[in-house]
């Protein structure tokens, strides 16, 4: 399905039925991502994949992002498809945009759970986090969870669909929109997200540390965190039945 946000064709899905739920992907990244996420929720929820502006199958931005554009994003989405009260999940930048537009109060979410959440100024240069790829961090990941439980088919998927975000990285328009957003830090709008929040977490995360994680604990008012030992900036995939367990016993009162 599409929806037309501002000029740009916006591709996403949707599964299940019950309260809303969106989830949001990384950088470099598409809505692939995240399905053993939304395959979990879909038996309780009306979950929404949604690939960003700039990834996957939605349209490139024709000018350089912010911070701001993409909390806007996420605020028009919701708007456009009379979404009400949604659960938010955002890994790495897709947490970010969470962040960004609820901190500034234009999205109101139900509760918000951030999976190794960019949004805090990295202490490596922006030109290191441009030559580097994530997607090579999640195929690595991906070529290591066990095939159990559909894991076999979504891998497939990814590692055939994904590359295409990897291609639209060299796309000028994005290396600046990373360039911006790498040094646009969020931590004054933490404490201005006030519903139930979630932290989970890679130890072992290089690009997004666990002292990101850490900070924004202590910044939220409603926060606790998961982490998962040995794991990396993909540390839900590769924790996916125990990270989709977590997820059920945080939902478990929200189901309809």
């Amino acid at each position: 399905m599409q929806v037309k946000i501002q000029d740009w064709n916006i591709y996403y899905e949707v599964v299940g039925e019950g309260n809303p739920v969106i989830l949001l992907h990384g950088w470099l990244a598409n809505l692939e991502t995240m399905r053993p996420i939304a395959n979990s929720l879909a038996s309780n929820f009306k979950v929404y994949l949604v690939d960003i502006v700039g990834f996957g199958k939605s349209d490139l931005p024709e000018h350089p992002l912010n911070s701001n554009d993409f909390g806007n994003f996420l605020a028009e989405f919701i708007h456009e498809l009379n979404i009400q009260n949604p659960i938010l999940i955002g890994h790495s930048n897709g947490g970010r945009m969470i962040i960004n537009a609820v901190g500034r109060g234009i999205v109101t979410p139900r509760k918000i759970v951030l999976i190794d959440s960019a949004g805090l100024v990295p202490k490596r240069k922006p030109k290191y986090y441009i030559k580097v790829s994530i997607f090579k961090a999640g195929k690595a990941v991906l070529n290591k969870l066990p095939d159990v439980g559909g894991i076999r088919n979504f891998k497939e998927k990814i590692l055939n669909h994904v590359g295409s975000a990897d291609y639209k990285a060299s796309a000028p328009v994005l290396r600046e929109t990373m360039k911006r957003i790498l040094n646009e830090d969020v931590s004054e709008l933490l404490p201005n997200l006030k519903v139930p929040t979630l932290l989970i977490w890679g130890t072992n995360d290089t690009d997004t540390p666990i002292s990101d994680a850490k900070k924004m604990e202590r910044l939220i008012p409603d926060c606790g965190l998961i982490e998962y030992k040995n794991s990396g900036h993909f540390s839900y995939l590769q924790n996916i039945q125990n990270c989709n367990a977590v997820l059920n016993e945080f939902f478990k009162n929200d189901k309809i």
